[in-house]
């Protein structure tokens, strides 16, 4: 599905910060758009910043699931730095995700800004049909451990009293204690 990322641009609070830019919805069936200015109200302005696909995968359903169970459904929208400068930012959206796996594993890299942002409705009820068809409740299986047998005897490996040629446990300390007797 495609759908557009809208970032708005918001007064910075510090001096380091003069903007904040931020990823605030979704624009579901957009039309391909690149910084395109939707509205400006006193100092804060929103962008239609890029349109992207939004693609589900069966692999990934049970991520899906509990993006729609969170208390605000959401989406994820991955920005990296820009490096053509075409952005006003120095932001780009490079994806856009249903997945808070996915997201997790990009926030872990460091190298990438994740926001969630919350899902409209149609797109919510589209994720939550595909989430229905394909997902699969597996049951909970137990591992039994395996059976130590205590009876099991090592013919005195490691242990200082047997003589042996060569003994992988024996420290080359005892080895030369044993040589002195």
């Amino acid at each position: 599905m495609p759908v557009g990322i809208m970032v708005s641009k918001y007064p910075g609070v510090t001096r380091w910060a003069s903007e904040i830019w931020k990823p605030s919805g979704l624009i579901p069936g957009a039309d391909i758009a690149n910084w395109v200015e939707l509205r400006s109200e006193g100092e804060v302005t929103q962008y239609h910043a890029r349109t992207l696909s939004l693609t589900l995968y069966r692999s990934d359903v049970e991520a899906y699931r509990v993006a729609l169970s969170m208390e605000t459904p959401s989406a994820f929208v991955i920005l990296d730095e820009d490096e053509t400068g075409e952005s006003p930012g120095g932001w780009q959206v490079t994806d856009v995700t249903l997945s808070p796996y996915e997201a997790q594993d990009l926030l872990d890299s460091g190298f990438s800004l994740v926001e969630a942002v919350p899902i409209p409705p149609i797109i919510a009820s589209w994720a939550q049909q595909f989430v229905d068809h394909h997902f699969v409740e597996e049951p909970f299986k137990k591992r039994k451990r395996d059976r130590l047998e205590v009876d099991q005897v090592d013919e005195g490996i490691g242990d200082p009293r047997v003589s042996q040629i060569n003994d992988v446990y024996m420290s080359p300390a005892s080895l030369r204690r044993r040589k002195k007797h």
